[in-house]
């Protein structure tokens, strides 16, 4: 990615990245809670949620993250993601890829598997649209025999919980060096998670709606040697609080970057990242909650690992800060 593109042949992008910006600031007035799980580096794991980013990525680029909440909690989310993709053909409007996201609570545990499509209708002066597209499948597995039940002989929880549910999503994102901004939909399919027969009051207290997400973020020039990178996430599901996060990064050298996150009535962040190489990024996040539950953790800690290939008789400018 050439930071010298001409970026100044499009204000109107520009104003369109600082505009959602203060959005996704100005909406936390209106909004009073959170939902988990969340990646608090949620900036460097957006395949996962928006399939369209993948046409961004003009590499083969690797991503591993894994997360630990709430630690010394029984019971703690355990979260993990492992994301592949790569553009097809010569013209770079192709990408494929690869998602696998693994989430333990308690008894439960969700892993799914999508294939990510992104295609690029516009690619000019530096910047991208391009629509994505997930499918694939997910398998929830509870055990039940891993509750403190008060009534151990309750025929609703005999049987353990299998249940394979097929998975289809959409997103549309654009970028350019500076600025990005997306907005998806991971799973349009609504699932009855815990269906019992003849009671329809536990089917309904347990069924998967769409997520929406919105995101954006703009890196700034401090000086020749330091960036400033703020950005957002707004995730809003039917029946349950706004979700709103908010974080401001500062690279040095575009070496090392430092920063900080707060997540709406839930959490601060810190965040650290160093370049490996021009093919290598690391970051860690550690969350303090700001609820409760601190009394009874260590809070939150995050791990992010991403690694580019260069496709043959290209190379790497300069390293991604999205």
């Amino acid at each position: 990615m050439n930071w010298k593109s001409n970026i100044s042949t499009f204000p109107m992008a520009k104003c369109l990245g600082l505009w959602l910006l203060i959005f996704l600031l100005g909406v936390s007035k209106y909004v009073n809670a959170q939902q988990d799980p969340q990646y608090t580096m949620h900036m460097y794991n957006t395949q996962v949620v928006n399939p369209a980013y993948i046409g961004s990525i003009e590499t083969v680029n690797f991503g591993f993250l894994t997360r630990t909440q709430w630690v010394d909690f029984e019971g703690s989310p355990q979260t993990g993601s492992f994301t592949i993709s790569s553009p097809v053909g010569r013209r770079n409007k192709t990408a494929l890829g690869l998602s696998i996201v693994s989430d333990v609570i308690g008894p439960s545990k969700e892993q799914g598997l999508t294939a990510d499509y992104g295609y690029t209708f516009f690619n000019d002066y530096g910047s991208k649209i391009t629509l994505g597209l997930k499918a694939g499948i997910s398998n929830l597995q509870v055990d039940y025999s891993l509750l403190n039940l008060a009534n151990a002989s309750d025929g609703k929880f005999s049987e353990n919980t299998s249940l394979l549910s097929p998975q289809i999503g959409a997103g549309i994102y654009y970028n350019n060096d500076r600025f990005y901004a997306g907005l998806s939909v991971p799973n349009f399919l609504k699932t009855n998670t815990y269906e019992v027969s003849g009671n329809t009051y536990a089917s309904s207290e347990a069924k998967k709606r769409m997520h929406y997400f919105l995101i954006a973020g703009y890196v700034f020039d401090i000086s020749d040697s330091v960036k400033l990178k703020p950005a957002g996430m707004l995730k809003v599901v039917r029946g349950s609080p706004i979700q709103l996060d908010v974080s401001a990064n500062v690279y040095f050298n575009e070496k090392i970057t430092f920063g900080a996150a707060y997540r709406l009535d839930a959490a601060i962040s810190a965040i650290a990242g160093f370049s490996l190489s021009d093919r290598a990024f690391v970051g860690f996040a550690y969350d303090y909650q700001t609820t409760a539950i601190q009394k009874f953790s260590s809070g939150s800690y995050e791990m992010i690992l991403r690694f580019t290939i260069p496709r043959k008789g290209e190379r790497i400018l300069t390293p991604r800060f999205f």
